[in-house]
């Protein structure tokens, strides 16, 4: 991508958003501060991620709150003050669709072009094809465009009427691996420029990581935890956050014990060491350990300090491939299940099979006791 030259585009903005909405089989609350980032708002289909978008775009009034971009107020809605509701045309709010709604009838270039208006209209759209790497394509219809050149056209027509934030809503799903990640990119360097608030939604926990800089978990209508995504995805807030993130390995257990120098928890006959925590002794309790977290030893080698504590014998019960080494499913002593990503350097030498018993360390400075 390229530089366009314009002295406002590279500017920092900011939104304040904090709204509900009620519908008969569906009530959104969102209370949500975005700066110059990438925000990935993830979670299950009807989980009100469009929804939200919509709002923003001003596609939707809500019932309740406040929506501020930059210092303007875009909606408010209270009984102590006048409703204030900016028409969407009017709130520079640049929102792509996931079917990429690109009129079928235009070339890429009129497309593009569509909300421009002056005489400095066809300088824009020569600069926006050449940002988004369009120029040869510049005069062809949608149904002559591949699935990321139409993305592609989307953005630069988005761009177009000189957003203060861009909307993404599932935006480069129908778009296969690379193409994605190429997009994915894209997007990365242009919120760099152009140093925007992005709103990204997606239910692919990959996007996410490509993207985001920090997650916002939904779910029925409620942001469940917002944060770095690195953080959110160790540390989720609760065991609702950590099914909705598809966290392996997660598991119910009972606190047997709870003093200064840990937990120890009951896994259905499995007893486990914990990290200290304020749990009360008989409580409940979802715990998880990563799979990387999950270390298999060698029979022949001395344990190290961080792998003697939590040591149990699994079996082997399925193996496939992943980037870099396998993913191994086994069997524990109480009939459950846990999955182990395993280094291919480290795979190698031990020369494992399904059926294989191995002792595996569930280590205890990496089990993560969720207190609610």
């Amino acid at each position: 991508m390229t530089r366009t030259g314009s002295a406002d585009l590279a500017r920092a903005s900011c939104l304040s958003a904090d709204f509900a909405l009620q519908r008969p089989d569906f009530s959104l609350t969102v209370r949500l501060e975005v700066g110059s980032e990438i925000l990935v708002l993830f979670g299950p289909s009807g989980s009100g991620k469009t929804t939200t978008l919509n709002a923003l775009a001003g596609l939707l009034a809500p019932d309740r709150g406040q929506i501020m971009l930059d210092g303007q107020i875009l909606f408010r809605r209270n009984p102590e003050a006048k409703l204030v509701n900016v028409p969407a045309r009017r709130r520079r709010v640049g929102y792509v669709f996931q079917n990429y709604a690109l009129f079928p009838h235009l070339t890429a270039r009129e497309n593009i072009g569509f909300p421009l208006r002056g005489p400095d209209r066809q300088h824009r759209v020569d600069e926006l094809l050449k940002r988004m790497n369009l120029a040869h394509l510049a005069d062809r219809y949608p149904h002559e465009l591949s699935g990321g050149q139409q993305q592609r056209v989307a953005i630069a027509r988005t761009l177009a009427s000189d957003p203060r934030m861009l909307l993404l809503d599932e935006p480069f799903s129908a778009l296969d691996t690379a193409v994605r990640q190429h997009l994915q990119r894209d997007l990365l360097a242009l919120q760099r420029e152009l140093a925007l608030p992005v709103i990204y939604v997606t239910h692919r926990l990959e996007d996410a990581f490509a993207v985001g800089q920090r997650l916002a978990v939904m779910h029925d209508g409620q942001l469940e935890q917002v944060g770095p995504i690195a953080d959110v995805f160790r540390y989720p807030a609760s065991p609702q956050v950590a099914e909705i993130m598809g966290i392996p390995n997660l598991f119910r257990a009972r606190v047997t014990t709870a003093h200064a120098d840990g937990l120890v928890l009951d896994w259905d006959g499995l007893e486990l060491s914990a990290l200290p925590q304020a749990i009360a002794l008989g409580s409940m309790v979802t715990a998880y350990i990563r799979p990387e977290d999950v270390k298999i030893l060698y029979p022949d080698r001395p344990l190290a300090e961080a792998v003697r504590d939590n040591l149990v014998t699994g079996r082997i019960v399925m193996s496939r491939p992943h980037p870099g080494g396998r993913v191994l499913h086994l069997a524990l002593p109480n009939l459950y299940e846990i999955e182990v990503r395993h280094a291919a350097y480290t795979y190698a030498p031990l020369g494992l099979q399904v059926g294989d018993e191995v002792r595996l360390s569930l280590r205890r400075d990496a089990l993560v006791v969720l207190s609610r």
